[in-house]
C-alpha cells in the first residue's frame, strides 16, 4: 500500500478487475474462493469479473483493499481502482443502446 496521506472524509469507491485462470479444478476453485471473498466483504458485481464498493473514506478503503490483497489467488490478474464518489459519476453506462444511470453510494446514518 503506498504511504500517501489518506482523506479520512471522501467517499472513495473501489472497483476490482480481475482476470483469473479457470483451466483446472484448482484454478476454478481460486476464482470461487476470490469471487467469494469479494461478496463476503461487499463488493457487488457491476459486471462479469468487475466489482465495486462504496466506502465512506479513504481509510476505510484502505482497509478492504489490504483484505483484497489477504485473498489474492496465486494466477491472474487483479486491478484494484480506487476513484471518488465525483469520478463515478461521470461513468457512461450503457444497457444495449439505453444511457442507465451510475450507481448511487449507499444511504450512509450520521450520529451527532
Amino acid at each position: 500500500m503506498s504511504r500517501a496521506i489518506l482523506n479520512p472524509y471522501r467517499i472513495v469507491w473501489l472497483l476490482v478487475l480481475f482476470d483469473l485462470p479457470t483451466d483446472s479444478q484448482e484454478a476454478r476453485r481460486d476464482y470461487r474462493l476470490f469471487r467469494g471473498a469479494l461478496l463476503d466483504d461487499g463488493f457487488p458485481m457491476m459486471q462479469y469479473s468487475v466489482y465495486a464498493r462504496c466506502c465512506p473514506s479513504e481509510e476505510h478503503g484502505a482497509v478492504h483493499l489490504l483484505r483484497i490483497r489477504a485473498n489474492l489467488p496465486p494466477d491472474g490478474e487483479v486491478r484494484i481502482l480506487q476513484i471518488t464518489d465525483k469520478q463515478l459519476s461521470r461513468m457512461h453506462v450503457f444497457l444495449g443502446k439505453v444511457r442507465a444511470p451510475v450507481e448511487e453510494p449507499p444511504e450512509q446514518l450520521e450520529f451527532f
